[in-house]
This record gives C-alpha cells, structure tokens and sequence, in this order.
C-alpha cells in the first residue's frame, strides 16, 4: 500500500495510550502532508516520545485509528518500520564501530541492496567521509548527530521521525542539521519532529503542541500565534528585576519573563493586563504593547495545562 502525491503522510486520529491508570496520550488527532517538516513541541513529559513510537509500529495504541504511509497504525506496524527513519534522544549505535562500521549493520539489518554503495552515499550526503574510519565513541556530539541522521537514511526512508535531534549539539551543528532537514524535505522527504528550540519550531512548515498528552494548539507558527490571542507588553530599562514580584499575581498578569535587557508580560485579558502594568510604571522604563513570540505563547499553554501525573 502506498501513498500518491495528495494523501496524507500521518493522517491518525484519537490515538491514546495509556500505562497502568495514567493516559499519557490523550485521543491525538494529527495529519502530516507530503514533504513537510512537521514540528511537535511540549514539555517534558508531554508524551511526545509516546506518540512517535506508536507512528513508527514500536508501541500499540490502546485507542484511536489511522494511516502512517498508507499502512494502519493499528495493523500493520511492521510494514510501518521498513519505510520509516527513526532518530532516538539517546545515541544508539556502536560506540566500538566505526562510522563505516555502523552504517554498514544498519544498512544490513535493512537488507539494503547494493550496500557499499548505500554506505558511501549516507557518508558522502552527512559530510562524514573524512571521518568514515574514526570510531563512533570518539565522536562530539555534532558528529554523532550526523551519523544518527546518516543511518536513519540508510534505507531510504519516505519519512523521517526525530525525537529531539539537536539536544546537546552546538549551535553551528544544529544550524546545519536543519540545512540539511530542509533539503531532503525539498527532495519530497516527510519529517516530524521534536524539539524544545523555539528558533527551530519557527523554521517548521507546521507545529502541533501537546502538555501532557493533550493537544492544546496546531497550525503555522502565524496561526499557533494568532489563535492563542495573547497580548503582551514588553519593558526595557533598569532594575526591571524589582518590578518582576510585582507583577506577579496580580489580576490580567499570566506570565511575566525576564528576555536578556527586558521583560515581556502577558495575559488575555486586556484591560485588566493594562491596569496591572499602570500599577508598577515609574519614569525609568518604557512600556511598549509588542507581538507575541513564539515562547510566550508556549509558555502560557505550559503554564495552564494540567499534569496528568499529579
């Protein structure tokens, strides 16, 4: 079964699992088209990790039904594993191989046709040449970042699932890791994606964001925006850290965070914002209204969403 140019690639809805009496996947709907970079963002705990694994056919759901590639999630999970790459947080190849050495097993437990071949093309793709021959222990975790990406690869893969590939990397080795996300996306490769990176969520076709195992907002980052309808103030001057307990519980205020020289403060409703605001102005520090970020919509839907292990 396969997927023509107008399906979805992830196309579920309802998807739940739950351990013991704790559901940490709470009825998840999502659809991901073709050749996009899909971004899954939310805190630790959120069950993110959960969600992926029940994509790629390594856990069952308990509830919910549909499509990854055209196969069902439900049934047929091992034709699943074969057209999917799947990047762990944790580093998982030999760390007494080298480079060479374990994409050669991977490509084999993949019964990859034509495997010199396959190898010397992930090497050549992630830049990994040079260091084909270096074991993989030895590796920074740049480069052990490339070679978890090159593997993933190895079996050309219609979709790509990274649960938090960046985490640890510098930032150079994570601006390239994303060059290189966006250029198989532009080759037709489909990706989801975790990441707790709000500059890398904003370079996502599309997000979802979930708090422990419920669905609190999805769309573009302009939508995720817009639709969260949080209004927020920023200041700028000094001793902004005075102001801060001020702030802090007052009527309208709902977050207040400190961003380097200046302090952004936010809520929903307007008025009372305002009202709070005016109770701590002093000629020292301008008060401007600016456009929500990102992070200050993920911080309130964090802030409000209710764990589900307490």
């Amino acid at each position: 079964m396969s997927t023509d140019a107008q399906d979805f690639v992830i196309d579920v809805a309802g998807i739940t699992k739950r351990f013991g009496d704790k559901t940490v996947v709470n009825g998840i709907d999502l659809q991901v088209r073709p050749g996009e970079i899909y971004g899954f963002l939310g805190p630790n705990g959120s069950g993110k990790t959960t969600f992926i694994r029940m994509l790629c056919g390594l856990l069952t759901p308990d509830g919910g039904h549909g499509t990854c590639l055209g196969y069902d999630v439900l049934r047929q999970q091992r034709e699943i594993r074969t057209h999917v790459g799947y990047m762990t947080q944790k580093f998982s190849y030999y760390e007494d191989l080298s480079i060479r050495e374990n994409l050669d097993f991977i490509a084999r437990v993949y019964d990859v046709s034509r495997r010199r071949e396959a190898v010397g093309r992930a090497l050549e793709r992630l830049g990994l040449q040079g260091r084909s021959a270096q074991l993989a222990g030895q590796l920074s975790g740049g480069w052990k970042q490339r070679l978890a990406l090159a593997a993933c690869l190895i079996h050309s893969p219609r979709l790509l699932l990274l649960d938090e590939p960046t985490a640890g990397v510098d930032p150079k080795a994570r601006r390239d890791f994303w060059d290189e996300i966006h250029a198989l996306a532009a080759d037709g490769l489909t990706v989801l994606i975790t990441t707790h990176y709000m500059d890398e969520a904003e370079r996502c076709h599309r997000l979802a964001y979930i708090a422990y195992g419920n669905m609190l907002a999805r769309g573009t980052v302009h939508e995720v925006v817009a639709n969260a309808q949080l209004t927020t103030w920023e200041a700028t001057g000094p001793g902004l850290h005075e102001i801060v307990a001020r702030l802090r519980g007052r009527p309208g205020v709902e977050q207040v965070v400190p961003f380097g020289n200046t302090l952004h403060v936010s809520g929903h409703d307007h008025a009372a914002l305002e009202a709070a605001i005016a109770q701590v102005r002093d000629p020292r520090h301008a008060w401007r209204r600016v456009a929500s970020s990102l992070e200050d919509v993920f911080i309130c839907l964090m802030d409000h969403a209710k764990d589900n292990f307490k």
